[in-house]
């Protein structure tokens, strides 16, 4: 029975993450930039003057809210996980260098398409009984498309609750338990014989973080991801920049393998990868993994923003794609193909490949490190789904399941960190996928808003 449901779920999914689907995500990210004469390229330096300008502005957010930075850190705390260091390796180690290229020309269009969302979110948000701001595709689907559309908004949230349990809590403690393992193996401080009452403890303790983070509502979660963001980013980013310092010279044959690969991908593999479409698959569908663009689960934390521009806090959404995608995903490549590391072209890699990086650079102490960052990309991730989740189950139901599945969410670790998860990953993966469907088509339909807004804004913004 299990191997007929893994069949039926590889086929849909091998479908949902397929060329049909990239093509879609690409072509709404497309029309948008269209429609809005590229924004995120004529408007690249606005966007980073107010986000990092308003970041550094220290203020308290009003009852039911958090601050635009609270908000940009719980969105990058989802997006911003093992994604960034074993779904990089991957695209490299299967679609060869050039698949760094396709990522970024997905994160170029991603840009815009989550400034869009995250715009129409802010706009089309309501306030909970709780007094609290809720938001995201489903919102913007039924206030911005209306009542008819009601169905597809209740879709969406069918596919974020199924989706949460497995993207964005059981793998990613699987990864955190990896990790330590693999960083306490290193140091003689875990046997095999001791791993699985450890791991049990692990998850035990995972499950009540969790659990005391999320229970303690949007401000709580807001509090604990401005903290954890920039320090996970800062630590991997100077671990990244100080492996490309000391392979400085290997930079100028990285950037050609990745410009040159991303067409004749062959010439720079050794024929191990002959394909260009697999390339250009692999970056793309990499790219869309890390940064979601397209997915709308970011829109969800903003959505929870302290401010009255929509617009503005839509330019948190071109920082994030830009932070996510064209900052880390990068330092993650270039430190697997800088430092020397042994990549095995045409076959799958994950976080090994990435930390192998490191471990050659530095030597085997900087696991620790390694280490420690994942655990702060993976529990972050937990965090910033957890909210997506409980948005979507609270927009099915109402304000009273968002407790009971905050609990039954935060199980998920034990899980995560006891059992085998090749099935369950699969068919989040696949509901994950399925969330994008019916974000694209509110995208589609909403553009005129979006262009609307966006000129309403720039008119007031330069009177002003």
């Amino acid at each position: 029975m299990l191997k007929t449901i893994e069949t039926i779920n590889a086929a849909v999914n091998n479908f949902i993450w397929g060329v049909p689907a990239m093509i879609c995500i690409i072509g709404v990210g497309l029309y948008l930039s269209i429609r809005t004469n590229f924004l995120q390229i004529r408007k690249f330096p606005y966007a980073i003057k107010t986000t990092l300008g308003r970041m550094f502005k220290k203020k308290e957010a009003s009852d039911g809210a958090i601050t635009p930075f609270q908000a940009v850190c719980t969105a990058l705390a989802a997006t911003v996980g093992t994604g960034n260091i074993a779904g990089v390796a991957g695209a490299v180690a299967i679609g060869g260098p050039g698949a760094v290229f396709w990522m970024w020309i997905s994160a170029l269009l991603g840009m815009c398409t989550k400034f869009a969302e995250v715009t129409l979110a802010v706009h089309f948000r309501e306030k909970n009984k709780h007094g609290d701001y809720v938001g995201g595709p489903m919102y913007y689907i039924k206030n911005g498309l209306g009542r008819n559309w009601q169905w597809l908004a209740v879709l969406y949230s069918i596919f974020g609750v199924l989706a949460v349990f497995g993207t964005g809590n059981a793998t990613q403690a699987n990864t955190i338990m990896t990790a330590v393992d693999s960083a306490l193996i290193n140091y003689g401080l875990l046997t095999e014989s001791s791993m699985s009452l450890f791991n049990v403890v692990l998850g035990v303790i995972l499950t009540a973080l969790v659990g005391l983070v999320l229970l303690g509502g949007i401000k709580r979660i807001g509090n604990v991801t401005e903290k954890l963001v920039p320090f996970m980013a800062v630590l991997y980013i100077i671990l990244a920049i100080g492996v490309l310092i000391v392979n400085a010279g290997r930079i100028p044959g990285a950037f050609y393998d990745i410009f040159y690969g991303a067409f004749k991908p062959s010439a720079v593999t050794g024929g191990f990868i002959g394909s260009f479409f697999m390339s250009m698959k692999k970056g793309v569908s990499r790219g869309i993994f890390s940064n979601e663009a397209g997915l709308g689960t970011g829109s969800i934390a903003h959505a929870c923003a302290d401010t009255r521009k929509p617009v503005k806090q839509g330019f948190f959404g071109i920082f994030e794609v830009f932070t996510d995608t064209i900052v880390i995903c990068t330092l993650t490549a270039l430190v697997i193909l800088c430092s020397g590391a042994s990549i095995t072209f045409g076959e799958a890699a994950g976080a090994e490949l990435t930390i192998s990086g490191f471990t050659v650079t530095y030597g085997n102490w900087v696991s620790i490190f390694t280490a420690v960052a994942m655990c702060c990309f993976a529990f972050s991730t937990i965090l910033g789904w957890g909210l997506y989740g409980a948005r979507c189950a609270e927009f099915i139901f109402s304000e009273k399941i968002v407790k009971p599945f905050m609990v039954v969410y935060s199980l998920m670790a034990l899980v995560g960190t006891t059992t085998d998860l090749g099935l369950i990953w699969g068919i989040s993966d696949t509901f994950n996928g399925l969330m994008a469907i019916p974000n694209l088509i509110a995208l589609f339909l909403l553009s005129g808003v979006v262009v609307k807004m966006m000129k309403e804004y720039f008119a007031t913004e330069h009177a002003e």
